[in-house]
């Protein structure tokens, strides 16, 4: 019986796993396309890693690390769980991705050769824009001036005059040293001049905000970056509409381990936009709009495990939650799926509850990790029609051990609704759709 779930054992995982003579994993050939296509984004110079992860010799320098991290499932930082839906970016270890360089690890980092051929790894990651019709930059440089987390808001303006539609966004990161990721939010003419003020109000370059763009009036999204991504078109035929006067509020979160005098940032992005699309699209937000209240989504003072959920038919306020790019009542495509909490969070989940009684998982995120935000897309689309309902859930750890540390200091426990603040909490769904 051993020897026979030995076979079937080394039948399914490389034979130097199993002990068997073949030759053991060398980094050329094993170890390098995974770490290329999995590691470089951030573990480059300049890039937001403490280390780089370019060559052999770093590589195998820090390879107990890089084991321990992979084996963890701590890095990358691909949040999504593996048994949800399929993804077209998917960043996720392979089981044998995971056990190659676990092998490589405990048997001597062994280089290879250069010339050797090379395993490709196919993650069916977007290529990039195929064009730039508009960059959109800080108005001035800025110096972090918190540590280790600093969330700040830059307001662009939209020169368009007429309407437009973005339909492909690029982040391009001033200093990759220090820019952790970046939100491109959203807002419409009719609340543009609140948001001016709110900058025109704030000393030097703009304002902090944390888990939104911090202003006074309703947002949008127009895209999102964290390192690693890679610039993208939106859906073939599909784009969001901009009307003359918007603004979009950056919100860039800096990671640094002091305050570091001199060294600023200086972010922009790039866009693709067009004049018509056969699909109006939107990046819309999904909760319970009672959870806003007062009370409405209390997570009690050293409660390990919180929970709420929320389901409802999406189609009747799809043209409020759209900010009227999409209308109400119809069925409608859902192309990428994103959560959103604070600091407290532990798991969240997106999925659709069919009208016929079946479920459909969107979105599974069982380790939250408020630090490594991003959106995940679909390999198809999924569809909502009327009748349909869009269900959200969430957890949060709110005992002594899960709290935050703000300033040096580690908080002791309270009790924490829905806000915006640091130590608030939320429990939302970001969502690209489109007819």
């Amino acid at each position: 019986m051993r020897l026979f779930s030995m076979a079937v054992l080394c039948g399914v995982v490389p034979l130097w796993a199993c002990g068997v003579g073949a030759p053991k994993p060398t980094y050329h050939q094993n170890i390098k396309p995974i770490v290329e296509s999995r590691c470089v984004g951030c573990h480059q110079p300049d890039g937001i890693a403490p280390f780089s992860l370019t060559d052999y010799g770093q590589v195998s320098a820090m390879a107990a690390s890089v084991k321990e991290a992979v084996v963890s499932r701590r890095m990358p930082p691909y949040l999504a769980g593996p048994h949800c839906a399929e993804y077209v970016d998917n960043q996720r270890l392979t089981d044998e991705e995971v056990q190659s360089i676990a092998t490589w690890a405990d048997n001597g980092v062994l280089e290879g050769t250069p010339t050797a051929s090379t395993q490709a790894v196919e993650n069916g990651a977007p290529q990039g824009l195929t064009r730039v019709d508009m960059k959109m930059s800080m108005a001035e440089p800025y110096v972090p001036t918190q540590s280790p987390d600093d969330y700040r808001c830059f307001v662009l303006d939209w020169k368009e005059t007429t309407k437009r539609y973005v339909v492909g966004m690029n982040v391009v990161p001033g200093n990759r040293k220090i820019v952790h990721h970046v939100i491109a939010y959203l807002v419409g003419p009719d609340d543009a001049a609140k948001y001016e003020k709110l900058d025109a109000d704030t000393p030097g370059a703009g304002y902090t905000c944390f888990g939104g763009p911090g202003g006074p009036a309703r947002s949008g999204w127009l895209g999102a970056w964290a390192p690693g991504g890679i610039a993208a078109m939106y859906p073939a035929d599909t784009g969001i509409p901009v009307l003359p006067g918007s603004k979009v509020v950056l919100q860039v979160h800096y990671n640094v381990q002091v305050p570091m005098q001199g060294v600023d940032d200086l972010t922009s992005i790039e866009l693709a936009i067009a004049p018509e699309v056969k699909k109006r699209a939107a990046i819309i937000p999904w909760t319970n709009p009672r959870w806003m209240d007062a009370g409405g989504m209390p997570i009690p003072a050293y409660e390990p495990s919180v929970s709420h959920a929320f389901s409802y038919d999406p189609s009747g306020v799809l043209g409020w939650v759209s900010g009227g790019a999409l209308p109400g009542g119809i069925a409608f495509r859902v192309w990428s799926a994103a959560t959103h909490q604070h600091l407290l969070g532990t798991s969240s989940r997106l999925e659709i509850e069919h009208a016929d009684g079946s479920n459909e998982c969107l979105l599974d995120i069982p380790r939250w990790d408020f630090h490594w935000q991003r959106s995940y897309g679909f390999s198809r689309p999924k569809i909502m029609r009327p009748g349909d309902k869009l269900k959200i859930s969430c957890q949060w750890d709110n005992s002594a051990q899960n709290q935050p540390v703000v300033n040096g200091e580690k908080l002791l426990p309270r009790a924490v609704e829905w806000g915006e603040g640091t130590t608030d909490e939320m429990c939302l769904g970001v969502l690209y759709v489109s007819e």
